[in-house]
């Protein structure tokens, strides 16, 4: 990784409190969430255009470590989540998708970096990465209509732009610059590749504006994040030990171990929304689900 991802979680929590200042004044509050979608987008391009697609095949050549992370990631963290706010956070909706959202969207880079300091084996790892990024792409619209629909009403067609918006047509831009690349030079050959490596820039745009967005909130209530701590923790705690003990029959070697509770405990460290405002009338629902699904659909790389 360079530099700049490495000190990502430094530019994310510096973005979070520049958006939680200039959130107090009341215009920036007010017009922040305008430039989420387009900072979204191409960071999104810049992560699908990044993929290693030639590596998809590799992680089968270990088909039982594959299974088991896939579905502790994709089976039981979903499912394991929501009764986890069904138990924490029932009275909360608002507070539950958050939870949701936050825990549903695996880590795409930084557990690789951990992996490597528990001296894990990061080849493996590394070859989880792509399943990791489609999966979740894929797979979050279906969690927001299984889960998220259950606690508040959506609008099919809000939801459906918003998908169109920020995952298909950067997903579509970042293949078609794929194909294009090797067959031009220059000049043209580079603005693609530049904007790839502007993902933390982008990323760093869109958390400014969304905690921008709910500054005075996020001020004004800080016992959410309290509310939220519980569910949390204790997803961590059962999932450890989870691992442990799969890894423990399985016969895992330490660094096959080290490998599979990195992958499956590392979740995305940018998406900070989940303690947003309760309210309680069901049109703003609608509107608050299609800003999350942005936001939290860009924000899973």
């Amino acid at each position: 990784m360079s530099l700049t991802e490495k000190l990502q979680s430094v530019f994310v929590i510096i973005a979070i409190l520049i958006g939680l200042v200039r959130g107090q004044i009341r215009w920036v509050e007010e017009n922040a969430l305008s430039l989420i979608v387009p900072s979204l987008m191409v960071m999104l391009y810049g992560v699908f255009l990044n993929i290693p697609l030639n590596r998809l095949g590799q992680a089968f050549q270990n088909y039982k470590m594959t299974g088991l992370v896939l579905g502790i990631n994709f089976l039981w963290t979903p499912v394991f989540v929501w009764g986890l706010g069904a138990i924490f956070l029932r009275d909360s909706p608002d507070l539950w998708v958050g939870l949701i959202m936050l825990m549903v969207t695996p880590c795409t880079d930084w557990y690789l970096i951990f992996t490597g300091i528990a001296k894990g084996n990061v080849a493996l790892a590394t070859a989880f990465l792509p399943w990791n990024m489609i999966l979740q792409v894929v797979l979050l619209p279906v969690y927001l209509l299984v889960f998220v629909g259950k606690l508040v009403q959506i609008d099919t067609a809000i939801f459906l732009e918003s998908i169109v918006l920020v995952l298909v047509v950067p997903m579509l831009l970042a293949f078609i610059a794929k194909w294009l690349i090797p067959k031009v030079n220059g000049f043209w050959r580079e603005i693609p590749l530049k904007i790839a490596a502007g993902q933390t820039l982008f990323l760093c745009l869109a958390i400014t504006a969304v905690f921008a967005s709910q500054g005075q909130t996020l001020i004004q209530r800080p016992d959410v994040l309290l509310k939220m701590l519980p569910p949390i923790l204790i997803f961590y705690e059962i999932t450890f030990l989870l691992t442990q003990l799969i890894s423990r029959f399985g016969n895992f070697s330490y660094e096959d171990f080290a490998c599979f509770s990195c992958t499956t405990l590392v979740k995305v460290h940018g998406v900070k929304r989940a303690e947003e405002k309760e309210e309680s009338d069901q049109n703003e629902h609608s509107r608050q689900i299609q800003s999350r699904t942005q936001e939290y659909s860009g924000l899973a790389a």
